[in-house]
């Protein structure tokens, strides 16, 4: 089941981070989400007005069936502090974190 958390900033607007399974390089979109892609967990960083707009904009990915239940696995303040530098916003990496892989942009998991 994935994991994730939310954290909501100063300003009013809100770090989505969840923890999903990596989609495959075939079928990026329809194996997204099904437990059979290869290559492990991904963890995805989304900086949104609110958390509806957050999946929302994952859903717009083709990433049809994220859902943030709870508040479980938050984002740490070096993954806030990344994601808010970014210009997109929305970022992503190998979960469990290896030391040095450097965050990706989303288009790079899912192009």
């Amino acid at each position: 089941m994935p994991g994730g958390g939310f954290v909501r900033l100063p300003g009013g607007s809100v770090v989505v981070a969840l923890t999903l399974p990596r989609p495959s390089v075939e079928g990026a979109v329809e194996g997204a989400l099904d437990g059979t892609a290869d290559g492990g967990n991904v963890r995805v960083l989304v900086h949104a007005a609110n958390r509806a707009r957050a999946l929302t904009r994952l859903r717009n990915l083709g990433l049809r069936a994220v859902y943030l239940r709870g508040n479980a696995q938050p984002p740490t303040p070096d993954e806030i502090t990344a994601v808010l530098h970014h210009p997109d916003g929305l970022l992503w990496r190998c979960a469990p974190d290896r030391a040095t892989e450097l965050w990706h942009p989303i288009r790079a998991l899912l192009g």
